[in-house]
Formats: C-alpha cells, sequence, structure tokens
C-alpha cells in the first residue's frame, strides 16, 4: 500500500519535520538546475488530486504517534499542484493541533485559488530565486504559463492576505546569483515582499545539473546583509546536532552501503524509505565522512567512504 507520509526527519528550520508528499515524484512547475531531487520528469501547472485525500489523512493521523513538531506539505515536487489542498489542511487541523508548513516554489500563488488554498496554514515558505527575468529562466526553467512576473505579483499577493508566518527562501548559486548586482535585485523585490524572515540558501546536496556550483559561508553570509535584519543563513555545511531517534535510519542506511553502492532509489526501495528521508540522511554522512559519492555516467551512487589514512602516517 502507498505511503504519503514519511518521517518524521530533523530539519533545520521546523525540528521534527512529517512529510506529506502530495504529487508524483518530480511533478512541478519548475526544473530548477539545483534541485537535490534531479530534473523534473512531468513540468506542468495543471492541478489535480494526484493522491487520495482520505489516505493522505488516515496515512497522517497514524503518524500523530510519532510526535512532530511540523506537518510539512513538501515531499517530491511542487505541493500546491495538489488540488485538494485546502480539504486536506482543514482535515489535518481537524485532527490534531500541531502546525502545518507548506514549502513551495511559489510559481502559482498568482492564482487566486491557490492563495486560498494554503491561506489555513500556520507557515508558508515560498522561495525566490532570481531578481530578473533572464536569470529566473535559466535558474528555474519554468513551465511556460509562469512569468517572472506572475510569480512576483503572487508572491506579494499572499503577503499581503496571508496572516500566518511568511518566509521566503532565497537560494543563491556561484557565478549566477551569487553577484552583488544581481544579490540587489533579489533583495529589491523581497523587500517588495515583506517576509517575516528571509532564509538565504544554496547547493550544499548533488544537483540537477553540475553547473549548479555552491556559494562558500563566509560569502553567503557577507551577501545575506543586503536582505537587512531578517536574513540568515540556513545553508547546511555542517549537520546539526543527531538527535539519538534518527540514528537507526542512518545505521540501517550505512549497513545497507557496505554490501553495495546504491543510488537513492535502490536505498528508498531497500529500507522502506521515503526518497527525501534518504537524501536528508545521505547528505549528512557524506558531510560527516561517513560516505561518499560516485558518479557513474549520469547516474550517482553513494558507498561506504574508504579509509585513507592522514598524510606522513604508516600503515603498519
Amino acid at each position: 500500500m502507498a505511503s504519503y507520509v514519511f518521517g518524521p526527519v530533523p530539519s533545520r528550520r521546523l525540528g521534527r519535520s512529517l512529510g506529506v508528499d502530495l504529487v508524483p515524484f518530480k511533478t512541478c512547475t519548475f526544473d530548477c538546475i539545483y534541485c537535490q531531487l534531479g530534473r523534473t520528469t512531468c513540468k506542468t501547472t495543471r492541478r489535480s488530486e494526484w493522491v487520495p485525500l482520505e489516505a493522505v489523512l488516515r496515512d497522517v493521523e497514524a503518524n500523530l504517534d510519532k510526535a512532530p513538531d511540523f506537518i510539512t506539505l513538501s515531499g517530491s515536487g511542487e505541493p500546491t499542484l495538489y488540488s485538494r489542498l485546502e480539504e486536506l489542511i482543514g482535515g489535518i487541523k481537524h485532527l490534531t493541533r500541531v502546525p502545518v508548513a507548506v514549502l513551495t516554489n511559489g510559481s502559482l500563488l498568482w492564482i487566486p485559488e491557490v492563495r486560498a488554498a494554503i491561506a489555513a496554514a500556520d507557515l508558508v515558505a515560498p522561495s525566490l530565486d532570481a531578481g530578473e527575468e533572464r536569470v529566473f529562466r535559466h535558474v528555474n526553467r519554468p513551465h511556460g504559463d509562469i512569468t517572472f512576473d506572475r510569480l512576483v505579483e503572487g508572491l506579494i499577493r499572499f503577503r499581503e492576505e496571508y496572516a500566518g508566518q511568511y518566509w521566503l527562501e532565497v537560494f543563491l548559486l556561484g557565478g549566477v546569483t551569487a553577484i552583488p548586482t544581481e544579490v540587489e535585485k533579489i533583495a529589491r523585490v523581497v523587500r517588495q515582499i515583506g517576509p517575516d524572515r528571509v532564509q538565504i540558501n544554496t547547493v550544499t546536496r548533488p544537483p540537477a545539473e553540475e553547473y549548479a556550483f555552491p556559494v562558500g559561508r563566509s560569502e553567503l553570509q557577507e551577501l545575506a546583509a543586503a536582505f537587512g535584519d531578517r536574513a540568515e543563513v540556513i545553508a547546511e555545511y555542517r549537520p546539526g546536532p543527531e538527535a539519538a531517534d534518527f540514528a537507526p535510519q542512518r545505521e540501517d542506511i550505512t549497513a545497507l552501503l557496505r554490501r553495495r553502492p546504491c543510488t537513492v532509489g535502490d536505498i528508498a526501495e531497500g529500507l522502506g524509505l521515503h526518497r527525501n528521508e534518504v537524501i536528508k540522511y545521505v547528505n549528512e554522512l557524506v558531510t560527516n565522512g561517513v560516505l561518499e559519492t560516485r558518479l557513474r555516467g549520469r547516474t550517482l551512487y553513494y558507498a561506504v567512504a574508504e579509509r585513507r589514512d592522514p598524510p606522513g602516517t604508516k600503515t603498519p
């Protein structure tokens, strides 16, 4: 039986986040060059009941005993493409007082019914990765129905109407948007929107395209200053504290990879985990030096890191 809920997974922004996946894998309005899930396979603006509402609510209810800090509508694509989103959020709030977050690329907020559908969420975190049409098309590779002006219009309109917490994520890329002139263009738009927080991010996991380059911590901190006092850097250069209740997942993944290198899909299938959970854990383990990545053609594999003696030491 399909499961539409995953986690909780540790989230720097949201604590213990219980994820809810509402669209098929890589069904999105964008095909961002930096996406950690890879290339978009179904680029669309068509809103549909991609998964059955009643089944999703049953899954959420069955996982409430895991004590999440947030129930997060995100998953493997753009959640606002789910046509029964307003009913889903209402149904979740009928089940629990755990706050609901929506992580969205913001691309459909120019549509009034989409803004209405997520109005009851406690937290909405859209994104803005460019300050003009040309760069927007390069970085986000949007569906043809979506223009930069429409994106910005939706972000501003939603800010005007929405009563909950509004956190705007800005994703900066080396050589593209991590340039003072481009940052200032984005910052001007951000000032028009007026979010409660501005969260600055960059590539810290294998991106969809090899030319999506990361920005170093110190440079990102300097660029963040352009966004004012509400800005914070959220890029996960180092993993957060390892909670004991997440240790078994890490151990299972490492044990599997001791036998053979695997892709994210292999790990998810082998351990019965959601792809988003796997991505969270393997990238943390890579950062810690426990795992390493191996590229074969265009396919990324993960393996247990080979032990290397420090320079100048001799193996007896």
